[in-house]
């Protein structure tokens, strides 16, 4: 039987935004998939939009929510599918044949495992920037995030009956302990190209210094504190030599 891909956007007055990532999902080869969409009561013509595509979305609610955390646990309720994939307002699927070729990869086996695969960066007009620094590594365990977000939660796909709540203490890093605590559940992790596009404005950027505070208290949970301070020690020289000796980042 082939597997069920719920795929979940959660938005919040993204107008701007909103209608290339229900298309991206709504256009796709691949028939069995539940779209889920989570509005925070937007004010600015997102609800319109989404109604404008309602026929072709299994299930959305407009109403306040806590923050984005929150929203996606909303998502995670209502799906029923067997997988799970967040795609977010200004996020998309990389082209219309990407869930069908998962979906081949993978065959009928859809427990315990978690998809992933690389993420291209685009900017506001849709414009691919580039590739994300961190490349993805062949073999992904819960052990490969001690290096960083090596794999982008756009294109980070598990098995539903493996995917726990977002904690909610973490208000702009989230995804970050989310992913780890799918990858411990899983008992299989699967390869596959380009996932999605990554709009280049998140939360997560707009609040670099928080997020990045909250990235190291999630790696020293899960790693240990003094190997996590070692390693971003690293961190900084690295970055340091990338930006100052080679003129890049």
């Amino acid at each position: 039987m082939k597997p069920v891909f719920s795929i979940i956007t959660v938005t919040y007055n993204a107008r701007q935004w909103i209608e290339a990532t229900i298309k991206s999902v709504t256009e796709q080869t691949y028939e069995q998939i539940e779209y889920i969409v989570v509005d925070g009561n937007s004010s600015d013509g997102t609800v319109e939009i989404i109604k404008k595509y309602a026929d072709k979305i299994s299930k959305w609610v407009s109403e306040p929510d806590k923050g984005l955390y929150d929203a996606m646990n909303k998502g995670l309720k209502l799906a029923t599918g067997n997988f799970v994939w967040f795609m977010n307002a200004g996020d998309t699927i990389y082209d219309d044949k990407t869930v069908s070729l998962i979906a081949e990869k993978i065959g009928e086996n859809s427990d315990n495992i978690v998809i992933y695969g690389e993420t291209q960066i685009i900017d506001e007009k849709g414009q691919i920037v580039g590739a994300r620094r961190l490349k993805i590594p062949d073999s992904l365990n819960w052990k490969s995030f001690k290096m960083g977000m090596l794999v982008s939660h756009q294109s980070f796909i598990p098995s539903r009956n493996i995917a726990p709540m977002y904690d909610l203490q973490y208000k702009y890093s989230a995804d970050v302990d989310w992913c780890i605590r799918c990858l411990r559940q899983a008992e299989e992790t699967v390869k596959c190209g380009i996932l999605s596009s990554y709009l280049n404005e998140g939360m997560t950027t707009a609040n670099r210094n928080a997020s990045l505070k909250e990235r190291y208290k999630i790696m020293c949970k899960y790693y240990g504190t003094l190997p996590t301070m070692l390693r971003h020690l690293w961190f900084a020289v690295r970055f340091y030599w990338a930006k100052t000796i080679k003129g890049r980042v």
